[in-house]
């Protein structure tokens, strides 16, 4: 389920807004962002006052993924 935020202040980034809302996973979804948010790109870097921004959910960990071990003996 999306979440949609009106931008109430002023100097606020895509990618700002996505690591308030997510932590440090937020920016690694901007590209994602920006496809539900059409025009949003043009409007320049900071997004004005008054905007809607469609902001996407955190995907699904995978609990299944293989994560490489690191050895500190060779």
């Amino acid at each position: 389920m999306t979440q949609s935020f009106t931008i109430k202040r002023e100097g606020v980034t895509l990618d700002l807004l996505l690591y308030q809302v997510h932590g440090v996973e937020g920016p690694a979804m901007l590209e994602v962002a920006l496809g539900l948010n059409p025009g949003l790109a043009d409007m320049g870097p900071f997004i004005p006052l008054g905007t809607t921004v469609i902001v996407p959910d955190k995907p699904a960990r995978d609990v299944f993924r293989v994560r490489p071990t690191v050895s500190l003996f060779g």
